[in-house]
C-alpha cells in the first residue's frame, strides 16, 4: 500500500473529474480515470490518495507523472487565467523579472515576489491587477524554491541587517503558504526586518497575530480612504473600510504599521487629512504616495505636479505636527556590492522561451540563470532558442525585443 500526503496540493472529486487545487487558489482537473488506471481500489481524501495495490515508490512515480501531464492547464480561480507554476524544476530562475521571484536593487532591501493577483480591482493600479486586468497569465512560486534562492542572495550579499520585503504585483495574503515563508525566512540569521504591503482586507486579527509570531514585524498598509462609498469605488469592488479600521489598530500595537495611501487628483485629497488624524491616533507612520502615470497601469485622473504633492504633505505636516516628506533615510537602506550581471544594454543574446508573460505579447526566456521578459509581435514557440536584444538590465532586471 502506498500513501500520498500533500500540504500544497487539495483534491475534489466531481463524478468522473478530481479537482486539484494547489495553494487553495489555484487549480487543474484530471480525468478520475487517469487515477484509477494507477490503482482501482484508489481513495482519495483531501490533502492525500491512497493507493492499496502498488508500492511507494510507484506511486509516487506514476502520479508525478500525471501532475507533469496536466499541471501546464494551472489556472487561477479569483480570474480563470492560465497560471505558470514556478518550482525547481521548472528551469525557470527567479531573478531577472520585475513580475515575480527575486529583486535586487544593490541595497540591503530584497524584495520577493511569490505571487501574483488580486482581491481588489483600484481605479488607479499601477500594474493593472484585478478582475478588469488585460494581462493573460499570472505566476506563483514553490514556496521552497523562493527561500532556497533568497538564501543564496543573501550569502552572496554577506552582511547584517538584511530587509526581506513581500511587494508583489497584487495581494501577497493571497499567498497560502506566506505563513510558512516568514517562518523560514526569520530563521535566516542575516535576517532583522520581514515587511509586507498589503490592503489588509484578508488579515483577521488571528492570522495577523500568527503571522507577527512567525517573524512579521513591518506593515505597509494600503488604505486610500476611510470614507465607506469613496473606499468601494477606488477599488473597485465591495471595500470594508470598519474591518481595515480594526486591523490596522490592532497591528499598531504588534508591528510597525505604515499607512501608505496613494493621493489621487480630484478623488482623494482630501480623504489625507482623516487618513493622518486616524495614523497619529493609533500611532502608525505615514507614507503619502503621488499616484503616478504607468504605461500599463490604470488612469482615473490627472498626476499630480510634485510641487503641488509636496504642497499638500507640507500643508498636512505643519497643520497635525506631523513628518511626511520622507528619504532614504526613514527606510534604513544600506547601499550593497551588486549582483553580477550577465548581460547589458544593446547586447545580442540566445535565450529560451520557457512560457508566456503576463500580456498577448509577452513571453518569459531564460539564460545564463537569468529570466528575461521578451516583447514580440509575432508567437513564438515554447521550448524554442531565440536571438533577443537587451533592453533593459537595471538591478537585473532584464527586458529586450526580439
Amino acid at each position: 500500500m502506498a500513501k500520498l500526503i500533500f500540504k500544497s496540493l487539495k483534491f475534489e472529486e466531481n463524478k468522473d473529474i478530481v479537482k486539484v487545487k494547489l495553494y487553495n487558489i489555484f487549480y487543474f482537473t484530471m480525468p478520475k480515470s487517469d487515477l484509477s488506471n494507477i490503482d482501482k481500489k484508489i481513495k482519495i481524501n483531501k490533502n492525500s490518495i491512497v493507493f492499496p495495490l502498488i508500492n511507494q515508490q510507484n506511486a509516487e512515480r506514476k502520479f508525478n507523472f500525471l501532475l507533469q501531464k496536466y499541471m501546464p492547464d494551472l489556472k487561477n480561480a479569483l480570474n480563470n487565467k492560465p497560471t505558470i507554476y514556478i518550482h525547481k524544476n521548472s528551469g525557470i530562475p527567479l531573478i531577472g523579472s520585475n513580475v515575480f521571484g527575486i529583486v535586487d536593487r544593490n541595497t540591503s532591501i530584497i524584495e520577493v515576489k511569490p505571487i501574483t493577483g488580486c482581491n481588489l480591482d483600484c481605479i488607479y493600479c499601477s500594474v493593472d491587477e484585478g478582475k478588469s486586468s488585460k494581462k493573460q497569465t499570472d505566476f506563483v512560486i514553490e514556496k521552497e524554491y523562493l527561500v532556497e534562492e533568497l538564501k543564496k542572495l543573501i550569502k552572496f550579499k554577506n552582511i547584517d541587517g538584511i530587509e526581506v520585503h513581500v511587494g508583489t504585483q497584487g495581494e501577497p495574503l493571497l499567498y497560502q503558504p506566506l505563513l510558512e515563508f516568514v517562518k523560514d525566512v526569520k530563521k535566516i540569521k542575516q535576517v532583522k526586518v520581514i515587511s509586507i504591503n498589503t490592503n489588509g482586507l484578508l488579515f483577521t486579527k488571528k492570522s495577523l497575530g500568527e503571522f507577527v509570531k512567525a517573524g512579521l514585524n513591518q506593515i505597509n498598509l494600503s488604505v486610500n480612504t476611510l470614507d465607506k462609498k469613496k473606499a468601494s469605488k477606488i477599488a473597485n469592488t465591495p471595500y470594508d473600510v470598519d474591518h481595515i479600521i480594526k486591523i490596522a489598530e490592532y497591528a499598531s500595537k504588534k508591528v510597525s504599521l505604515r499607512l501608505a495611501p496613494v493621493l489621487l487628483d480630484k478623488i482623494n485629497v482630501f480623504d489625507m487629512e482623516e487618513i493622518v488624524k486616524f495614523a497619529i491616533k493609533i500611532g502608525a507612520k505615514l507614507g503619502i504616495q503621488n499616484y503616478l502615470y504607468y504605461s500599463k497601469g490604470r488612469k482615473p485622473c490627472k498626476q499630480l505636479s510634485w510641487d503641488k504633492f509636496f504642497d499638500i504633505l507640507k500643508k498636512l505636516e505643519k497643520k497635525h505636527d506631523v513628518r511626511l516628506i520622507l528619504n532614504e533615510k526613514d527606510f534604513n537602506i544600506i547601499k550593497t556590492n551588486p549582483l553580477p550581471k550577465p548581460f547589458k544594454n544593446n547586447s545580442f543574446i540566445k535565450a529560451k522561451i520557457v512560457c508566456n508573460g503576463r500580456y498577448k505579447d509577452e513571453f518569459i526566456a531564460v539564460s545564463e540563470n537569468r529570466t528575461i521578459t521578451v516583447y514580440s509581435k509575432k508567437q513564438l514557440k515554447i521550448g524554442s532558442l531565440v536571438k533577443i536584444k537587451i533592453k533593459r538590465s537595471k538591478h537585473n532586471v532584464f527586458s529586450s525585443t526580439i
